[in-house]
């Protein structure tokens, strides 16, 4: 992949469903890196009318990345084909034609998103060492505690690729002692939470859900949970403020960042509903100011946060917060989908 984008290369993600939630956090996640000083590359989440725009844009130096959960995509598998037959270099989460396929772990399709995410997380990781290996010798730069293994000396780029295959290892093994942890010391918090959303639900509320980047995709991804939840499972009447670009777009150019979701509440919220902010900080402005517009127009308030919980817990914006403890933004994001995705559990249950 790094001597693709190093190329002219561009990574080409999309997806139908829930799946497509994981080709926008792609997207943002190569575009607007979240460590200073690593450079931007060129990712696009092709949109519901992939099918239409993968031939109009693909080169053959182009990487592509189809998601589907939890069985192949005809349509999906369909683009990815082509794709490859055009020399691209091609990824099938699931599915069998990509150059590079990947089969389900796990029937369950919350857990197969959540390894994906780690998948593309560790590989966003591990395309930029390959960048720095082969530009700066092996100064990783701001790097280092991804893969404190690099040091200034030159090293055979055989034994970096056996080095990075341990520290992707590492960093499995770390987001499963951080799911472990926030299990043993959220789960009271998220069972009041699903019981504090069920009641809202019962009164004829639906979820608002809003987050910023990457977690705006979470956002998203929770949102089609509930309309377009797993076979055999009810809907739950949910909206994303995150998946609306053209109000986001004009409110930010109209009065500001810190309006965007607070405005589109304004317009849509109800007493009974929930407002769930999702954010690895906790300190974003817009979601702060949403959460407050939700809390003084009687809205029950949910965040799902990162850090020590930002300034949603200090100035208590939240009726219940379920916090991630760490300071790295891909293992947060990589918890906090896990959180969500248990919470859809609860609530299920509730209802049956």
């Amino acid at each position: 992949m790094s001597r693709r984008f190093l190329s002219g290369g561009r990574l080409l993600a999309f997806g139908n469903g829930s799946a497509s939630t994981d080709a926008q956090h792609v997207s943002v996640e190569f575009v607007h890196p979240v460590i200073v000083g690593k450079r931007a590359l060129p990712a696009l989440d092709l949109g519901p009318d992939f099918e239409r725009r993968l031939p109009a844009l693909l080169r053959p130096e182009d990487m592509v990345m189809g998601f589907a959960s939890p069985e192949p995509d005809e349509s999906v598998e369909r683009a990815v084909r082509k794709a490859r037959e055009r020399g691209a270099m091609t990824f099938a989460l699931t599915g069998e034609a990509g150059e590079y396929s990947f089969a389900p772990p796990d029937g369950d399709p919350f857990v197969i998103q959540e390894v994906f995410e780690v998948l593309y997380h560790v590989l966003w990781e591990t395309v930029h060492v390959y960048f720095e290996h082969r530009e700066q010798g092996h100064d990783v730069g701001n790097s280092s505690f991804l893969y404190p293994f690099l040091g200034k000396g030159q090293q055979p780029l055989e034994e970096v690729v056996r080095e990075v295959q341990g520290s992707m290892l590492q960093k499995v093994q770390e987001v499963n002692r951080m799911r472990a942890a926030a299990a043993e010391s959220e789960a009271a918090a998220i069972s009041h939470i699903a019981a504090a959303i069920a009641e809202r639900l019962e009164r004829g509320g639906k979820l608002i859900a809003f987050g910023n980047g990457g977690s705006a995709t979470d956002a998203n991804d929770l949102v089609s949970d509930c309309v377009d939840p797993p076979p055999g499972w009810g809907v739950i009447p949910a909206v994303s403020m995150s998946a609306e670009p053209a109000n986001i777009t004009a409110i930010a150019n109209d009065i500001g960042t810190e309006a965007i979701f607070t405005r589109q509440l304004i317009a849509h919220a109800r007493p009974e509903d929930v407002a769930v902010g999702i954010s690895t900080s906790g300190g974003s402005a817009n979601i702060l100011a949403a959460l407050a517009e939700a809390r003084k127009r009687g809205l029950l308030t949910v965040g799902i946060v990162g850090y020590d919980g930002g300034r949603i817990l200090d100035e208590r914006l939240a009726d219940h917060a379920v916090v991630v403890r760490s300071d790295y933004i891909p293992r947060i994001q990589e918890v906090q989908a896990s959180i969500y995705h248990v919470l859809r559990g609860l609530l299920e249950r509730r209802k049956a």
